[in-house]
């Protein structure tokens, strides 16, 4: 690798900690610069979340590309970064799914050192629980593919479960009995916002230009092919061209001209009053379609399924409020006595298989990055790497190689568990 050119940027110690509390915290530098846009770039990456910031610090880092632009019409991680329920897992068992989250997982678990940033990752280890012997099947099948690829994966009986989570609702009338669960030690969670100031402060270090409040209107074209893009700060010229803007794929695809299977859906997450340790794991039910986890802060943080209707809006309905609750007292009844703090949504990108697209579009010069469903976080890492590696070679890695957008014309299909949304376009 070609030796790489750092920005002044601190090196953050704990020798430049005691260096800066001695001198009253004033040696402190930017955590990243402000640059005005540039007329032309090498390549420009649409989206400031953490895909986006992720694919820009990968292209400088593992391709020495150092003219690049990540351009973001509002703030760094103000989308679907800093509106998910931070967990982060590599359970998947579909080919093409299984060692692309698991590549994410090993990144993951470096992440902290490699951005010179606290992600502040915590394996808690995750609980999937089963609820009938049918469910107890396919988390053993799904254990068992997860361990011929060297995936940490224990399956647990209802005994297990209750000496290690015994605040569940284990009566006779519970209405979701417990089975057992699988579980996956490595999993767990990590601090949204500070993966994408996290990888912001990382590519900046290598040269890549941050450029805020910049929204894109439309393409500049040299014929078919894009060179480019309109903005609010005015036109921007691109060698290539690289979305990831989470639920507006569509939207920001549709000016290109490109129709894409994708849909955009609200899903809520919710945060309770703070309390003292009590749930020192992720929990989730495949039946309730629920997880929860408790935040460093003490609030337990609890998500749910989909509203059910196509929105660009950043909030949810009240149908999806009381599922969510429901599911959160029938599992756990002591949450009752805790008063919800705040709730928001994320709008999500869904395709029909409910896997993502990471691939070179049918336009000549214009790259995609979407399509995340609920996996969008967790993938962070590897999203980013493997973008990167298809943008600076033209050619997918083997781990993105499925990823395709003309898998919908074959019909082959990345089907994890039926995910996708439903069928038919709007």
């Amino acid at each position: 690798m070609k030796q790489q050119r750092l920005i002044g940027v601190t090196h953050y110690s704990a020798w430049s900690i005691v260096r800066n509390g001695l001198s009253g915290n004033r040696g402190w530098t930017r955590a990243w610069r402000d640059p005005a846009p540039k007329p032309a770039y090498d390549v420009v990456i649409v989206g400031g979340g953490g895909h986006g910031l992720a694919t820009a610090f990968y292209l400088a880092k593992e391709h020495s590309l150092r003219n690049i632009a990540v351009i973001e019409k509002g703030w760094l991680g103000g989308g679907n970064t800093g509106r998910n329920t931070t967990i982060v897992r590599s359970n998947y068992m579909i080919p093409g799914n299984t060692m692309f989250y698991e590549r994410s997982m090993r990144m993951w678990e470096n992440l902290s050192q490699e951005l010179n940033f606290n992600v502040m990752m915590s394996q808690r280890g995750q609980f999937h629980l089963g609820h009938s012997p049918a469910q107890m099947d396919g988390l053993r099948r799904r254990g068992n593919v997860m361990r011929a690829h060297d995936i940490d994966s224990e399956l647990m009986d209802r005994a297990e479960v209750m000496r290690r989570l015994p605040y569940l609702d284990y009566s006779e009338k519970a209405r979701y009995p417990i089975y057992g669960a699988m579980f996956q030690g490595r999993a767990g969670t990590a601090r949204h916002d500070a993966v994408a100031w996290g990888y912001a402060r990382a590519a900046d270090r290598l040269g890549v230009d941050i450029i805020q409040q910049c929204e894109v209107t439309g393409y500049l074209r040299d014929g078919e092919r894009i060179c480019g893009v309109e903005t609010t700060r005015g036109p921007i010229r691109a060698g290539k061209v690289g979305l990831a803007v989470a639920g507006h794929t569509s939207l920001l695809a549709a000016k290109a001209g490109l129709r894409l299977p994708i849909e955009t859906h609200a899903l809520q997450a919710f945060v309770t009053e703070p309390i003292k340790p009590f749930i020192d794991h992720v929990i989730s039910s495949g039946a309730a379609h629920f997880y929860i986890s408790q935040s460093d802060k003490g609030g337990l943080v609890l998500g749910g399924d989909l509203d059910g209707y196509n929105s660009y809006a950043q909030r949810g309905g009240l149908p999806e409020v009381e599922h969510t609750l429901a599911s959160a007292m029938a599992l756990i009844p002591s949450l009752s006595r805790l008063r919800l703090l705040r709730h928001w949504a994320g709008v999500m990108d869904m395709t029909m298989d409910g896997s993502p697209i990471i691939a070179k579009t049918p336009i000549e010069g214009l790259y995609l990055n979407g399509g995340w469903c609920y996996g969008g976080f967790k993938a962070t890492p590897a999203s980013g790497w493997c973008f990167a590696h298809t943008i600076a070679t033209d050619t997918p890695h083997d781990d993105n190689a499925r990823f395709t957008l003309s898998r919908f014309e074959r019909g082959t299909q990345i089907d994890e568990k039926a995910a996708g949304p439903q069928p038919n376009m709007q």
